[in-house]
């Protein structure tokens, strides 16, 4: 049979690639033949625009132990442990329905992650929306905050950290990006691999339901006016049903390989793409019997269960002779568990239904040989003149105090208590520097004084004026923030968010952000082992900022060691370790007083960045410093804000500035130097740190003996925040503005 425009559009595939397809099976494709192959075909599960240009990711290091291509990246640890994350999107569920979309995102990338052999030890989130006074972003924010706190809640795992920012670009399509961290046994990891002919195909845990089907193919396509008839094509989430699968599976993995050969979460494309998947890693076939799957709705057909995203299923293959005691540990636990299937030696995916064959379909195809396009891409003309873009042609705030105040209320900026007293960041008791507290989050790894240091990061502004350096400056940052708690980086994960990619300046934009994150993950040793591509995050034609978000895990040998972001005692000194140039582009600040987005966004020297962060390590490990905090949005002067009122109660400072003013090159303060750029300017490869006066001659000579420029600002204590004649504010105001400002901006229409 042959199949109308109609049907093959809805299966997701292009005129072409249907006449590819029947070209490559000899023959015209069933429906249910269509439906997979168009949900593997996807932009979701193929990576078809994207595929060619990430190949030029450095994926290699000494310390990793599996790179991409599995459903989780592992690094070692030492010690024979290990660490297993990744960060995934969800975006299009959670715009269409935000409270399922943001939980079944943060149920998916946990099961990614324990699917490895790991047990999640701590979760984070990224999360963009829109404008806060477009009608529809409180709605969001609060369902996606209450979908990710319900699920992480539920299952155990705490919410340690993350990052919220608000952007009009995003009023058609907010972001929901997952990351989740677990330990292992550095010698049990466990991948998705269907080999052995004869094993068994066995289905668990909860039944398949007609939820989101589809759902691949709608994350792959633009949203337009019909947006919220897609609201079925999102799955439906169950964290207690989660919550057995994962002891359950922990528990086989307990039995090691003596039971289990691959196991594979059912992720995007449901039974379609696991079982297609594990084939494909094994260079193997399977045969599967769709009437054995268990089911929770009557009357459903193999299309159903096929392309049905119902969540907390996972496919494994066990050793022959040894399914009993796989079908036991499951049913132990309540879940649904059967043989559903056996390995071939094929090299095809067969399905059958009552003795009758539903589909036959080669591999290979599906996987390997999906198509891989090297589309059109163009450098938008409009980006000359946004970088061109001079800063001092704009006048000068009269008021830089009340500048500062209006910068720290920004919900970009904010204190975002709202949101993370809503998750649970204290279960299992691991929790070391919690969100809020410093730069990375820091988990202890049970048994020791080892833990993980974790941050996300990506400042969307600078990747739209310039997509390779915002992209680098996105992995500097977030490295940074590692280091500012001691952290050694390990290993990083993306999630690459971005608009239409058969625009040639989307997909221009692509290639420069994954050029960008290339060049500083070689410079400062970071390989990238996993990560997630989203397209299409474009709604009536309006694209998002291109996001490429970063998260990285980072080594603490003793957790006792850490310091975080504030400002502890009266008296101590303040430093600030770096080179300062004001720049301005792309800047919060040019965004909130002006309704700007341009200049070029801030240079980055990863020589310098390399030793900085290298220096800032060695300063929170020697404990030499109480507090270490980057500079990033709203720059020195919002930074030295945040140090006075992040900790448990407000404190003031005193900083002159006169000194940073000489770093630069426009001359010492007065001499050429805006008070705007020189308090907002977001100068990359800054550090601000506080230390005990004693301390003051030994972090001279380590910053001396590292190459690091570092220049004494003034000393900690008082009740206002006095910054070189420029601001002076009474420090009750500056914590009343951060400490509420994300409430006051996204509730004030009384959502």
């Amino acid at each position: 049979m042959s199949h109308d425009p109609q049907a093959i559009a809805r299966a997701g595939l292009q005129p072409d690639e249907y006449q590819r397809l029947v070209a490559r099976l000899g023959r015209a494709p069933n429906d249910l033949e269509l439906g997979i192959v168009g949900a593997m075909w996807s932009e979701h599960c193929s990576y078809k625009s994207s595929r060619v240009h990430l190949a030029r990711l450095p994926t290699a290091g000494p310390g990793v132990l599996q790179g991409p291509g599995e459903n989780a990246g592992v690094v070692d640890l030492g010690n024979g442990l290990a660490a297993a994350f990744k960060m995934e999107s969800h975006n299009h569920p959670s715009f269409i329905e935000p409270y399922q979309g943001a939980a079944t995102g943060v149920g998916g990338i946990m099961r990614d992650v324990f699917t490895m052999g790991a047990r999640p030890i701590a979760n984070l989130n990224a999360l963009r929306f829109g404008d806060p006074d477009h009608p529809r972003t409180a709605h969001l924010v609060s369902g996606v905050v209450a979908g990710i706190g319900g699920y992480g809640n539920c299952m155990g795992v705490p919410t340690v950290g993350g990052e919220v920012a608000f952007d009009a670009r995003y009023d058609g399509n907010c972001l929901v990006n997952a990351f989740t961290v677990g330990v292992l046994p550095a010698d049990k990891i466990f991948r998705g691999t269907a080999s052995g002919v004869g094993n068994p195909v066995i289905y668990v845990g909860a039944k398949t339901g007609r939820d989101g089907i589809h759902g691949a193919t709608m994350s792959s396509a633009e949203f337009d006016a019909g947006t919220e008839a897609k609201r079925p094509t999102v799955q439906v989430g169950d964290p207690f049903t989660e919550k057995l699968l994962l002891e359950a599976c922990l528990e086989l993995f307990e039995r090691g390989e003596e039971l289990l050969v691959g196991i594979q979460d059912m992720g995007a494309a449901g039974l379609t793409s696991s079982s297609v998947e594990m084939a494909a890693r094994a260079g193997s076939g399977l045969d599967l019997d769709l009437a054995k799957v268990p089911r929770r709705e009557p009357g459903m057909t193999p299309y159903e269960l096929m392309l049905s995203e119902s969540q907390e299923r996972m496919l494994i293959v066990a050793r022959a002779g040894r399914e009993a005691e796989v079908l036991a540990l499951f049913e132990k636990w309540d879940l649904d568990a059967v043989v559903v299937g056996a390995v071939t030696d094929s090299g095809r995916l067969r399905l059958f239904e009552g003795g009758a064959q539903v589909a036959d379909l080669p591999v290979a195809p599906l996987t390997d040989e999906a198509p891989k396009y090297r589309r059109p891409m163009r450098r938008p003309p409009s980006l000359d003149a946004l970088q061109r873009f001079s800063p001092g042609s704009l006048p000068a705030p009269v008021d830089l105090g009340q500048t500062l105040l209006t910068l720290l209320a920004r919900p970009t900026v904010a204190s975002k208590r709202w949101v993370y007293r809503q998750y649970d960041h204290m279960v299992r008791l691991g929790t070391v520097v919690g969100p809020g507290a410093g730069d990375a989050a820091v988990v202890r790894v049970e048994g020791g004084p080892l833990g993980l240091a974790l941050s996300v990061d990506c400042n969307s502004r600078f990747c739209e004026l310039d997509p390779r350096r915002g992209a680098a400056l996105a992995v500097a940052e977030c490295a940074r923030n590692v280091s500012c708690v001691g952290g050694e980086p390990l290993g990083l994960t993306d999630c690459l968010n971005f608009g239409n990619p058969e625009k040639p300046e989307v997909m221009w934009s692509v290639s420069e952000a994954v050029d960008g994150i290339a060049t500083a993950c070689v410079a400062l040793g970071i390989p990238v082992v996993s990560g997630n591509v989203s397209l299409y995050n474009e709604t009536l034609g309006q694209g998002i900022f291109p996001t490429p978000m970063v998260g990285i895990v980072g080594r603490v040998p003793d957790v006792a060691k850490v310091c975080g972001s504030a400002f502890v005692r009266a008296g101590d000194v303040i430093g600030l370790l770096g080179t300062h140039r004001g720049e301005l582009g792309g800047s919060e600040y040019l965004a909130a007083c002006h309704d700007l987005t341009a200049g070029a966004p801030p240079a980055l020297d990863l020589d310098a960045e390399r030793a900085l962060q290298a220096l800032v390590r060695a300063l929170v490990r020697g404990q030499h410093v109480r507090s270490a905090h980057d500079c990033a949005e709203g720059g020195l002067g919002v930074a030295l804000a945040e140090c006075c009122v992040m900790g448990e109660s407000p404190i003031g400072a005193v900083a002159a500035l006169d000194a940073v003013a000489a770093l630069g090159t426009a001359g010492a303060l007065g001499a050429g130097w805006r008070g705007d750029a020189l308090l907002f300017g977001e100068d990359a490869t800054r550090v601000i740190v506080s230390a005990a006066p004693g301390e003051r001659a030994e972090i001279d000579a380590m910053a001396r003996s590292a190459g690091v420029p570092l220049t004494w600002l003034g000393e900690v204590g008082g009740d206002r925040l006095t910054l070189a004649g420029l601001v002076d504010v009474p420090i009750e105001r500056v914590a009343d503005a951060w400490a509420h400002g994300f409430e006051r901006a996204i509730f004030a229409r009384g959502g």
